[in-house]
């Protein structure tokens, strides 16, 4: 069986993306089509949650062990959480600020054959930068962009240097 999910923002408006997944994918693996079709830096720790019909978290699926009450991506087919048609999950791709993607299962389709899954079939709009830094994206971040007062650290160091420990007794 193959189904198909949508993804949309909450941010970009004209983003969507559809994806085919074969029952027996994983979890990691619809993260691996996710970070790949969206070129995010896979690098950054993400998880999936189920969702009820109005959004809210339900259980977490994690991409490595974090302890008690979390399952890993890696052990969860898809067909396992698949409860209805309309499931719903949460793909939150930025951490740090509750960042995600709503997914919802819009249904089965035919297998094609020769085609591997996960695949994107539809692609709309661009994706939400990946992480937000102090309200700005951070393939966006210019020097000049900071708001007044912000302290930028540079490849340069722009720390102060101090020869000896007296120094410190200047600040």
């Amino acid at each position: 069986m193959i189904y198909k999910f949508v993804l949309i923002s909450g941010e970009e408006e004209s983003f969507s993306r559809e994806f085919e997944l074969d029952e027996n994918n994983t979890l990691l693996d619809f993260h691996k089509a996710i970070q790949e079709e969206l070129e995010y830096d896979n690098s950054h720790i993400a998880s999936f949650f189920t969702a009820t019909d109005k959004w809210e978290k339900e259980e977490e699926f994690t991409l490595f062990d974090m302890g008690s009450n979390t399952t890993i991506m890696e052990d969860i087919i898809i067909d396992d959480i698949i409860i209805n048609e309309n499931q719903k999950l949460l793909y939150i791709f930025d951490l740090f600020n509750e960042r995600a993607l709503f997914i919802e299962c819009i249904g089965e389709v035919e297998i094609i054959d020769g085609r591997e899954y996960p695949i994107c079939v539809q692609s709309q709009g661009r994706p939400p930068k990946q992480i937000i830094l102090n309200g700005f994206a951070s393939a966006d971040i210019e020097v000049d962009d900071l708001p007044d007062g912000e302290l930028v650290i540079d490849d340069d160091n722009d720390l102060p240097e101090f020869d000896d420990i007296d120094d410190f007794d200047d600040l």
